[in-house]
């Protein structure tokens, strides 16, 4: 194990020296997304500068997320002022390199705008700020300017654009009658629209990341975008004209299904290949091919890994097998830590379900359960764990990532020769090592098969 972890400690120090690599050593980044709202939790969930600077060895880029924009200026601006610049955390943060061993190439820190973390409304009017934005080229001069002085005044190395297009409409379920007559729509009247002027609003958004990096270059600051989940790449997105004006693109294939969008239905959230009866789409390599076909380099594609689940409540409707598609009923209970409905970090996972398959540090706080485990031998669709409803219990269905299926995506990337991955985020991550005895069993878990030969 130390031999291991010695030779990643090397990998590292050669990938993450710098920009100016050779392709193979392009197809080598690990991007850390690090969500400061983090610092709010409490107990073992609050995640501090220490859990931060415990992660760097194993990270080329780290991603802060979030900044937004200003609805009226749109200017960057960070989200929480108090936190980020009053105490002065983005400088704290920027300042956790300088404690690394020297045996360790210091990773790049970038500052991401969006990723909805400044998003108010409903449906259709929350992220049209965003397309404002792009439609004027003076208030893209102006988005670019403050973006490059928020970089420099904090000491950040790049930015990233974790923009806010609209999402896919999620499937709804219909019934027979529901779908012949929707069915019959769609023929009369055409698909539905969510974005009348999606054509252009994916030119002007290849215009805006070529005006950021004509700014940034001049500094040598990098500039990144994060594809988020549900957001159409066909639609808004055009890989060939993208791809030289940035250094990567962070693809987030997860969260197709959610208990959010799809509150009546749960199924798996991350598979690496299609399913049977499945939507082409909804799956790891649809994304990654649509990317690298279109003309992006496959070493400037970097493959995102969760480090949650999504939870929904099971019914007496539901499949007593598990096997999903499955009827359910909205979000699941929300974690003891994390307490975000139907969605749990893996820290909380791995302690509700994967006891029963290994020993554990013991956790009292947490109730005893009997999870059903189905570990996913074939490594394409991802573990999930469910519990039967019972008279005195509640029901819970969880399509999550764990360390297993963390290294199959890291192999995956690997074969396709893709620019790394992303772990999103390390504070959702085992961060302390509470179940497996090694903190960021899901970082290290990838990296590994990164690192490994075939």
């Amino acid at each position: 194990m130390r031999l291991l972890f010695a030779c990643l400690a090397l990998y590292l120090a050669v990938v993450s020296t710098g920009e100016a690599k050779t392709d193979s050593q392009k197809a080598s980044r690990v991007v850390c997304y690090y969500n400061s709202a983090a610092h709010t939790r409490d107990g073992q969930a609050k995640f501090t500068l220490a859990d931060l600077e415990s992660a760097l060895p194993y990270c080329t880029h780290v991603i802060y997320g979030f900044a937004g924009i200003n609805e009226k200026f749109k200017k960057v601006m960070p989200l929480n002022e108090n936190f980020d610049v009053t105490q002065q955390h983005y400088k704290k943060v920027i300042a956790t390199k300088d404690h690394l061993n020297n045996k360790y190439a210091k990773p790049k820190f970038i500052l991401s705008v969006g990723g909805g973390a400044d998003l108010s409304g409903e449906g259709d009017e929350k992220n049209i700020q965003y397309r404002d934005l792009l439609e004027s080229s003076a208030l893209r001069t102006t988005f670019v300017n403050s973006a490059y002085d928020i970089v420099k005044r904090y000491g950040f190395e790049g930015i990233d654009l974790a923009w806010e297009f609209p999402e896919t409409k999620p499937k709804k379920i219909r019934s027979k009658i529901g779908s012949f007559f929707h069915n019959l729509k769609t023929k009369v009247i055409g698909p539905s629209v969510i974005d009348k002027k999606a054509e252009e609003h994916r030119e002007q958004f290849v215009a805006l990341v070529r005006e950021l990096k004509r700014t940034f270059a001049m500094d040598n600051l990098m500039v990144t975008v994060t594809v988020l989940p549900n957001v159409n790449s066909t639609v808004y997105y055009d890989p060939k004209l993208i791809a030289p004006h940035v250094d990567f693109v962070n693809l987030m294939a997860y969260d197709f299904y959610t208990p959010e969008r799809n509150p009546e239905e749960a199924d798996n959230t991350s598979p690496l290949f299609e399913l049977v009866d499945r939507r082409t789409d909804e799956n790891v390599d649809f994304q990654v091919n649509y990317w690298t076909r279109n003309g992006a380099p496959s070493s400037k594609i970097v493959l995102g890994i969760p480090t949650f689940g999504r939870t929904w409540k099971m019914t007496e409707d539901s499949n007593t097998n598990g096997i999903p598609p499955l009827t359910v009923d909205g979000p699941g209970e929300q974690g003891l830590f994390t307490r975000d409905a139907g969605k749990l970090a893996y820290f909380e996972i791995c302690q509700m379900v994967e006891t029963a398959t290994k020993p554990q540090i013991p956790v009292p706080t947490l109730p005893t359960t009997s999870f059903v485990i189905e570990k996913d031998t074939s490594r394409r669709r991802g573990p999930y764990a469910f519990l039967i409803p019972e008279s005195n219990k509640k029901g819970t269905w969880i399509s999550y990532s764990n360390p297993e299926y963390a290294a199959a995506k890291g192999t995956y990337a690997k074969s396709k020769g893709l620019g790394g991955i992303a772990i999103s985020d390390l504070t959702m991550d085992d961060f302390k090592g509470t179940c497996s005895y090694e903190k960021y069993p899901i970082l290290r878990a990838a990296l590994t098969t990164l690192a490994s030969p075939y």
